[in-house]
């Protein structure tokens, strides 16, 4: 018998592996293994191995000297044979592995994923500068329908779960913004005073779907399911932590100053021409030009664009049930696509589709 409950072993993972790997590993019962990696200590061994200089302080990066090489090692972090290499470790510190459990093997999982996405500034003054706009842009603006979209989900009626917006001004080392959606959430901070990290992190991956083969009705056939928390599925966790990040540095781009704001709203003020018809300008003071362009820059509009139906449902919600053309829909269509021919600056066509799109100028009014 082994009585190895109470055994705990913490080492270099780069002296036992030969690897870039560091970190630590906890064994506290004889089937329980927990390893913490840290991607950018992974990052800096690459960069140190390649001769490319940096400049790392803590946990972030202040200065690359090539970029590239060490984007292409974050994106290759997740693409290594994971269960590969963590049962080799698992033999070094397992000892049972190699009498009492010999020809067993572990089902490695993640228990919490962080992807951060890092903005580097060449001063402190010159994140400080824009750092308070965004975090009131983040409070003021980010809807819950907003966090969602952030993480490719849907305001529904079937959604149950929390979704918040949590805003600490006297952290230290600084003020920070978290946006929660259940067990998963979106943050946002600075790290040595120039570095901006958004970043995602991933506890429940069940509220998100990968596409695989699947059991339905008996039959295995392709489809989407919940993500599972086996280490396979990284490279899912990796396409939502892109595009979170991205579609949240996207919506904070939109928080300019107010100069470029007035100037942007003025423009769109003024009457604009369109194959040969003149429409009127967005008026601010018009309760109708108002609802327009809420409906327009709502949230769940963000991954797919809008059409006319979207915006008319939420202009004049319908509560006919009959599918049939009434004359009145037909009018409410042909108002709306005046309405929308109204909003040059603020939409743009998808190219090929009946769907709109917001344009950065709209994300820009959308703060003024």
């Amino acid at each position: 018998m082994y009585d190895v409950s109470l055994l705990q072993t913490e080492f270099d993972l780069t002296q036992a592996f030969d690897s870039p790997l560091t970190g630590r590993v906890f064994f506290e019962q004889v089937l329980v293994l927990q390893i913490c990696l840290n991607g950018h200590e992974w990052i800096a061994r690459k960069l140190d191995n390649h001769g490319i200089a940096n400049d790392k302080s803590d946990n972030a990066f202040l200065w690359i000297d090539d970029v590239a090489p060490a984007q292409q090692s974050a994106h290759r972090f997740v693409d290594k044979n994971w269960p590969r290499i963590l049962s080799a470790l698992a033999g070094r510190v397992n000892p049972l592995l190699k009498d009492l459990l010999s020809g067993m093997d572990y089902y490695w999982v993640v228990d919490q994923a962080e992807f951060a996405t890092d903005v580097m500034f060449t001063s402190h003054h010159a994140l400080k500068v824009l750092y308070e706009n965004l975090l009131r842009h983040t409070v003021l603006c980010f809807s819950p329908q907003d966090i969602l979209t952030f993480l490719g989900r849907k305001l529904h009626g079937n959604f149950q779960g929390e979704v918040l917006t949590d805003f600490k001004n006297k952290r230290q080392p600084g003020a920070r913004v978290n946006h929660r959606m259940c067990e998963n959430w979106i943050k946002m901070y600075e790290k040595q005073g120039c570095v901006l990290r958004v970043e995602t992190v991933i506890s429940h991956p069940r509220q998100f779907e990968v596409r695989r083969k699947g059991i339905r009705k008996g039959q295995r056939v392709m489809g989407w399911y919940p993500v599972a928390r086996g280490v396979a599925n990284l490279y899912r966790y990796r396409e939502i932590w892109l595009t979170a990040n991205q579609h949240y540095l996207q919506a904070l781009a939109a928080a300019p100053s107010t100069a470029k704001s007035r100037h942007s709203l003025t423009a769109l003020s003024r009457p604009r021409s369109h194959k040969g018809r003149t429409y009127r300008g967005f008026n601010p003071a018009d309760v109708n030009d108002l609802a327009l362009f809420a409906a327009v820059l709502t949230g769940e509009h963000a991954l797919m664009g809008f059409r006319n139906h979207d915006i008319r449902e939420h202009l004049h919600p319908s509560t006919n049930t009959d599918n049939k053309p009434t004359p009145s829909a037909v009018f409410l269509s042909t108002y709306t696509s005046a309405c929308l021919q109204q909003a040059g600056g603020l939409i743009a066509k998808i190219s090929r589709s009946r769907r709109w799109r917001v344009t950065h100028s709209g994300h820009v009014l959308a703060t003024s």
